[in-house]
Order: C-alpha cells, then sequence, then structure tokens
C-alpha cells in the first residue's frame, strides 16, 4: 500500500483556533436563533401612543419661523385676556389678576360689597356740589364748599372705621396667612361705585361675606 504523504500544516496547525472557531459559530447561531422582541426595534422600546402624541402635538406646536412665534403669541395674549375679562365678570378664581387671588382678597372684596359706603357716593356727589358751586349765588357757593369739607371728613371717617373693622376680621378668619395689604385693596374698592367694580359684586348688601 502507498503511504499518503501528511500535510505539516495539518500536523502542527493551531488547536486555539479550531477551538475558538466553533465556538464563535455556535455563538451567532444562538443569538440569531433568540427571538427579537417587537417591543425593542433597534435596541430602544418603542414609546407609548401617549407619549409619541405629545411628541407629535410638540412638533407641530413649534412655530416655523419668527413670524409665526409673534403670531401665536399674540393670539395667546389675546385668549389670555379674554378669560380674564370673563373672570372679572364670573368672579373666577382661576383666571383673576393676580392682585385680586386669593381668598384673603376674596373676602375683602366680600366685605366691602356687602355695606354701604361712604366713599361709593363721591362721585355723584362730587358732580352735584361742582353745579352749585357753578351758581354765582354767594350763599349757594358756601355750600357747595361745606358739602365738600363734610363729604371728605365723611370718606375718610368711614374709611378709618372701615379699615379697623376689616383688620380685625381678617386676623380672625385668616389667622395663619398673610393679609398685608388686603384693607388697602378693600379700601381702594370701596371709593368704586358699586356696579363698576371689578370683580363684579358676589353677594348682596347686609349678606355676610
Amino acid at each position: 500500500m502507498r503511504v499518503h504523504p501528511v500535510p505539516l500544516g495539518f500536523v502542527f496547525r493551531s488547536r486555539a483556533k479550531e477551538e475558538k472557531a466553533p465556538t464563535a459559530d455556535k455563538a451567532q447561531v444562538t443569538l440569531s436563533k433568540q427571538p427579537r422582541d417587537p417591543q425593542a426595534p433597534k435596541g430602544r422600546p418603542t414609546p407609548k401612543r401617549s407619549e409619541a402624541q405629545s411628541q407629535r402635538r410638540s412638533a407641530a406646536s413649534t412655530p416655523a419661523s419668527r413670524k409665526d412665534a409673534a403670531r401665536r403669541q399674540r393670539e395667546e395674549r389675546r385668549q389670555a385676556l379674554a378669560r380674564q375679562r370673563q373672570a372679572l365678570a364670573s368672579g373666577d378664581e382661576r383666571y383673576l389678576p393676580a392682585r385680586d387671588k386669593g381668598p384673603v382678597r376674596k373676602f375683602a372684596r366680600n366685605w366691602v360689597d356687602s355695606r354701604f359706603n361712604v366713599a361709593e357716593f363721591f362721585l355723584p356727589l362730587a358732580v352735584v356740589i361742582l353745579v352749585l358751586s357753578v351758581v354765582r349765588v354767594p350763599s349757594i357757593q358756601t355750600i357747595a364748599l361745606l358739602m365738600w369739607l363734610v363729604v371728605i371728613v365723611l370718606i375718610v371717617l368711614d374709611a378709618a372705621v372701615s379699615g379697623f373693622r376689616l383688620r380685625k376680621r381678617l386676623a380672625e378668619r385668616f389667622p395663619d396667612q398673610n393679609t398685608r395689604g388686603a384693607v388697602a385693596y378693600a379700601l381702594m374698592r370701596s371709593l368704586q361705585m358699586r356696579r363698576l367694580r371689578l370683580p363684579k359684586p358676589q353677594v348682596k348688601r347686609g349678606e355676610r361675606p
């Protein structure tokens, strides 16, 4: 029988490469056979529907140009002013201006609106006094001057008494809250005629707030 020579490369080849190659092939086959998570394409989970919708809304709401951004700001400002006017008429706390918000300011408004105030009649009395002062009769002009003094004194006294009483009521009703500025806010409201006050009065005369 003829003896076939064995190649030297077959005898001296590295067994480490032979051992690594099947291992790598098996690892590739194992990885390829593992089912891919349908919820994780491209190595990251698919966003939820709510997140996708919010992303689409944010992308849609992003202005395309400076002109669009300015127009959108004007529209938002117009809507905010409309909501504020409606809140001033209805007393809705959500959209009231900052100076009118809060339970302390609401109580001060209701306290003023529930009683008669001398200051709210100042404008009608001022018109009457001005008309009398125009008449060129010394006695009538003297009466007009005295009426000016009486009205001013009554307004000052009524404001002092109202401020003292309101401050006492606020301390009883809101002992743990900041009531700073509420008395001045109420006195400024008392200077306005009832039908012209904003926010609109929410209580009737004589009704306890």
